[in-house]
């Protein structure tokens, strides 16, 4: 397994920062040594049952969708206000910014060099193709139209035949198949296909997240769970800053793991993508983060199901070797 990565400094395209509600507006800078101008802001309150707040550049900042809800984009001026040189902006509304609340965002920058794309399209409900701009093969795709409608899930690895199947984002429902979703067509590194589906192609407005692996930055793959509480270890290439699993064959959440609300191994507090609840520890560990990867600790099936096949997205914190040769610390 090569260690080597193509991104030296991931903080320039990826950051998480964990923040205090003030109640008042307020900007934040990110913790990185590097300067990072995001273009996708995503904040959850982690002190209450709030929804998940988006926003991106390509729409604007004070347009907002929920990852836990179907809901049309709503245009709200009082939550994220500016996508700023180094961090972003906070209004008063308690969804970002309770006060005595901790909160938590993960940021990214748009980079092909990085493989992140937004994609702005207008969907008709018919077959078609749409073209992005990573120059290379998605291997991550959301798909949400601005209409009330679900969030439409492409992973490389939810089966054997990604492009024939689908799982949405906001719940907990096991994977589908439909030709509607993705036209039975793997996406290429200049266009992704659609079918006739009101979820990934509803008629009107639509807004699209594409993600392409970048070696020791990115990962987007599959592992077995065993059910043990020492259990699967997962090899990235780097030390995840950010980590959802997903167990595509059962009815369960989306767990998201970061390295800013827990700050230390082993990871016990759960958000999850779909659903409002606050920041949960269940007493049970649920990962490590490594130098290298990433460990379940649990036989929790969120994340270690016995034989269950998962997916999972990852960014980094640091590549495990940089081009340099020069190894990264472990947490």
């Amino acid at each position: 397994m090569a260690a080597y990565t193509t991104i030296d400094d991931p903080e320039a395209y990826f950051q998480v920062k964990a923040y205090a509600g003030t109640g008042s507006a307020h900007s934040l800078t990110f913790d990185g040594d590097t300067d990072m101008q995001p273009d996708l802001v995503w904040i959850k309150n982690r002190g209450s049952a709030t929804n998940h707040e988006v926003a991106d550049s390509v729409r604007g900042a004070d347009l907002l969708l929920k990852t836990n809800d179907t809901d049309a984009e709503q245009s709200i001026a009082t939550k994220i206000t500016a996508f700023n040189s180094d961090g972003f902006s906070v209004g008063t509304d308690s969804n970002v910014n309770e006060s005595g609340k901790g909160q938590v965002a993960w940021c990214w920058k748009e980079s092909a060099t990085a493989g992140f794309d937004i994609v702005s399209f207008t969907g008709n409900e018919t077959t078609r193709t749409v073209a992005h701009n990573l120059s290379a093969v998605p291997h991550f795709m959301l798909m949400k139209s601005l209409l009330t409608a679900g969030w439409g899930v492409y992973h490389q690895k939810m089966s054997s035949t990604p492009a024939e199947d689908y799982l949405y984002f906001n719940t907990y429902d096991v994977i589908g198949d439909s030709v509607n979703f993705w036209n039975d067509t793997v996406p290429t590194d200049s266009v992704f296909s659609l079918g006739a589906s009101g979820v990934t192609n509803k008629t009107g407005a639509m807004i699209g997240y594409l993600w392409s692996e970048k070696q020791g930055f990115s990962k987007f793959g599959s592992y077995i769970g065993n059910g043990n509480a020492d259990g699967t270890f997962i090899y990235t290439g780097f030390r995840p800053a950010f980590v959802i699993t997903r167990d595509p064959g059962n009815g369960e959440n989306w767990p998201i793991f970061d390295d800013k609300r827990d700050g230390y191994n082993v990871n016990k507090v759960l958000l999850y993508t779909n659903t409002t609840t606050e920041d949960t520890t269940t007493g049970a560990n649920q990962i490590d983060l490594l130098s290298n990867g990433f460990k379940c600790r649990s036989s929790n099936n969120n994340t270690n199901r016995g034989a269950a096949t998962f997916i999972y997205m990852a960014f980094a914190e640091a590549p495990f070797v940089n081009s340099n040769g020069v190894p990264c610390n472990a947490r």
